[in-house]
C-alpha cells in the first residue's frame, strides 16, 4: 500500500477554522486527521503540504517508520509547527493502518485500557468571554459578571460534568476580557507579571464556579504561559483554600516548573506545548509536574502514547491536550484508551453546532464520560458535503 496523496479540507467552526487532512492510498483506502490552524497565527497547510510530497509513495501501515523519517529531516529547525505538521500526517496513517485491519486505532497500541473516560468541560465561559459575538449569535448566554459565572458552573453540573476548567477572566470598566496567556501580541504578554487584584479578581471567580457547581465539582484554572516563576507561586499558594483540581501553566524551564510545584499544595498540570520525547523529559526527571498533558494532534497519537509510556514510568498522569472538534475528541480518545496512566480527557461542549455534522459518527457523552467508539480506525470519517457546506469566510 502507498499514499498517493494528501489534501487539506476546511470549513467554519464558528469562532475558528476546523481543519483535516485526507490521506488517499493506491488501494482506495482513506485515512483522516484533524488538526489546528492558525493556532499561531501562523498556517500549518503549506507545511503539511510539504512533508506530504515527502510522503507520497510510503506505506501509511508503517506510521512509525513515515513520522521518524519525516521528523528526520527536521533536525537542524525541529519541534514546533513542523512537528505538528508531521503529526497531522502520522495521525492520518493510523486511520489507514487501522482500517486496513478492521481495528480501532487504539488496538495497535495494546488497547483498550477502558470502554469510557472521564471528560471536563474546558473553557468554561471564559470562551464566552474571548469570542461573545460568536456564542451570543448562537444563542448561547454571554457573561459578564461574577454572577454569570455562578450560572455557567451550574450549567456544568446539569450537562453531568464531574470536572470543568476556566481561564482568569477579569471584569473592567470595558467589559469582561480573558486574560492573555503570555503568547499573543497584546498588552501583558511580554512582563508576564499579575497584580494582587487580579489574583483576587481570580480567587473570587473560582468561588464563584464553585458555587454554582457545587462541592463535588473538580475546578480547574488554566493560565497558560502568563506569569513568570514567581507570579505563578503567589497564585498557586492562593489557590490553595479552593483545592483545584489543577492549576495549569507552561514555563519553559524544567526547574523553575518542580519548584512551583514543590512550594504549593496545588496540583500542577503543564507540558501541553512541548513536543516529542526529547522535550518531556527534562520534565519528567524533574518530576516538574502531577499531569502531564500531551497533544496527540500537535505529536501525533504514536508519538503522544511514546510520551505517556515514558511518564509512565516515571509514575505521572497523562492528559490530552484537546480543545478542538468532534474529529479531534475521537482522535484524543483513542489516545485515552490506549495508555494505562490516563487522568482525565478534555472537552469543549460548546463547539458551534453544525460541526457535529463534520464527521459521520460524532462522539457520545453520557454523564460526563465519552465512550470510546469500537470501529475501524478513528471509528468516524469526514463528511465532505457537511464540510462544503459550511465554507470558509472569505476574510
Amino acid at each position: 500500500m502507498k499514499i498517493t496523496r494528501i489534501e487539506i479540507l476546511q470549513a467554519d467552526g464558528g469562532y475558528r477554522v476546523c481543519s483535516y487532512i485526507k490521506l488517499s492510498t493506491d488501494e482506495g483506502l482513506v485515512g483522516w486527521a484533524e488538526y489546528y490552524d492558525g493556532f499561531s497565527g501562523v498556517s500549518l497547510a503549506p507545511l503539511i503540504e510539504g512533508f506530504g510530497r515527502s510522503a507520497i509513495g510510503m506505506d501509511p501501515r508503517q506510521y512509525a517508520r513515515v513520522s521518524e523519517t519525516l521528523l528526520a529531516t527536521t533536525r537542524l529547525a525541529s519541534g514546533g509547527l513542523a512537528h505538528q505538521a508531521i503529526a497531522a500526517i502520522e495521525n492520518a496513517c493510523l486511520d489507514v493502518c487501522a482500517k486496513s485491519m478492521g481495528v480501532p486505532v487504539y488496538a495497535l497500541f495494546g488497547g483498550p485500557f477502558r470502554d469510557r473516560v472521564q471528560i471536563y468541560w474546558t473553557h468554561c465561559g471564559s470562551y464566552r468571554v474571548r469570542h461573545a459575538a460568536f456564542y451570543e449569535r448562537i444563542g448561547l448566554a454571554p457573561v459578564h459578571s461574577l454572577e454569570d459565572f455562578v450560572r455557567m458552573g451550574r450549567e456544568a453540573a446539569q450537562a453531568g460534568f464531574k470536572v470543568l476548567k476556566t481561564n482568569p477572566v477579569f471584569f473592567g470598566p470595558n467589559g469582561a476580557a480573558m486574560i492573555n496567556g503570555g503568547f499573543r501580541i497584546a498588552p501583558g504578554f511580554l512582563d508576564r507579571s499579575i497584580t494582587d487584584a487580579q489574583i483576587d479578581a481570580v480567587v473570587d471567580q473560582m468561588s464563584a464556579l464553585r458555587e454554582g457547581a457545587g462541592p463535588q465539582m473538580g475546578l480547574m484554572l488554566d493560565v497558560s504561559f502568563s506569569q513568570r516563576t514567581e507570579g505563578y507561586l503567589r497564585l498557586a499558594r492562593r489557590l490553595e483554600a479552593l483545592n483545584l483540581y489543577w492549576l495549569e501553566l507552561d514555563i519553559r524551564d524544567p526547574e523553575a516548573l518542580a519548584l512551583i510545584r514543590a512550594r504549593t499544595r496545588t496540583p500542577i498540570a503543564s507540558l501541553e506545548s512541548l513536543h516529542g520525547i526529547a522535550e518531556y523529559r527534562p520534565y519528567l526527571v524533574q518530576r516538574a509536574a502531577d499531569v502531564a498533558i500531551v497533544d496527540p494532534l500537535w505529536n501525533g497519537v504514536w508519538q503522544s502514547v511514546r510520551i505517556a509510556s515514558m511518564a509512565d514510568a516515571f509514575e505521572t498522569h497523562v492528559a490530552p491536550h484537546n480543545p478542538v472538534g468532534e474529529l479531534g475528541n475521537l482522535m484524543s480518545a483513542h489516545f485515552c484508551a490506549a495508555v494505562p496512566n490516563l487522568r482525565i480527557m478534555e472537552y469543549r461542549p460548546d463547539e458551534a453546532p453544525w460541526t457535529r455534522a463534520f464527521v459521520t459518527r460524532p462522539p457520545v457523552v453520557e454523564n460526563g464520560e465519552l465512550l470510546i467508539p469500537d470501529l475501524p480506525g478513528w471509528g468516524a470519517d469526514v463528511d465532505e458535503e457537511a464540510l462544503r457546506a459550511h465554507p470558509v469566510p472569505a476574510r
